[in-house]
């Protein structure tokens, strides 16, 4: 086995915490909490998205019916999908369900809750929303408008090697890490926890889909440069880390 090999099974072992002085996180010197999103800039235009009060056409799914029927879905249908609906799939992946001082439950575990994702949206075909690239804001329930865009479809499919479904759905949702937040508290592990943050939150998505007649597939395979410039985050303190295709299947 490679010295390389064995360096990354580290990383899924836990053993980058092996020798390291957790007193040297930023939390322990007394360095303020990050924020939990985001900040807006000057000027960004807010959507509000229905509540849960508002859902009237989200169906009921038998839990153990939607784990068992889950499936990566490649192939959509022609379909709008309405702003009830994904404000509801919004909700299932990173909504608050309490807040607190410091920190924020979610409907997804986090290590420490410390939530180190940003949800981005690239709406291809959401009812009342201009085909743009859109930043959920889990703490009011809004989308911030990133920037409009009408060639979405022609420009993710190559950034995501070509796979041209993402361009047939109706969004592609797509998370960022932002890996101070994480760091904060937990150092040279906060990878490995954002890692597995993520994969909470992509599997919430494949649960909620089957309520609203839709279907996804989880993306792992991207060009990162592009991508992160598609979606204009830094790819420093900030890149995308999964991507998630949405859209009705029959």
């Amino acid at each position: 086995m490679s010295e390389d090999i064995k360096e990354l099974r580290k990383f899924l072992k836990n053993n980058l915490r092996e020798g390291f002085d957790f007193s040297q996180v930023d939390q322990a010197k007394g360095v303020p909490i990050p924020d939990f999103e985001k900040p807006l800039k000057p000027g960004q235009k807010l959507i509000e998205l229905p509540g849960s009060k508002e859902w009237k056409k989200i169906g009921k799914v038998e839990l153990l019916k939607a784990i068992a029927e889950r499936r990566s879905q490649r192939v959509f249908k022609k379909k709008t999908l309405t702003l009830e609906e994904l404000a509801f799939l919004l909700w299932a992946t990173q909504g608050v369900v309490r807040k607190g001082e410091g920190y924020t439950m979610r409907t997804v575990p986090s290590a420490g809750a410390r939530h180190a994702l940003e949800t981005y949206l690239c709406v291809m075909d959401v009812e009342g929303l201009k085909p743009g690239v859109y930043r959920y804001l889990p703490t009011s329930h809004k989308l911030v408008e990133e920037f409009l865009d009408e060639k979405l479809a022609s420009k993710i499919v190559p950034a995501c090697m070509g796979q041209s479904f993402l361009g047939a759905s109706a969004v592609v949702f797509a998370w960022a890490a932002i890996p101070y937040r994480m760091e904060w508290r937990y150092g040279p592990v906060s990878a490995k926890a954002i890692a597995l943050d993520t994969g909470h939150v992509c599997q919430n998505l494949y649960l909620a889909v089957e309520a609203v007649s839709c279907g996804t597939c989880a993306i792992g395979a991207y060009d990162q440069d592009k991508v992160d410039t598609f979606f204009k985050v830094d790819g420093t303190d900030e890149f995308i880390v999964y991507l998630a295709p949405v859209g009705k299947v029959k």
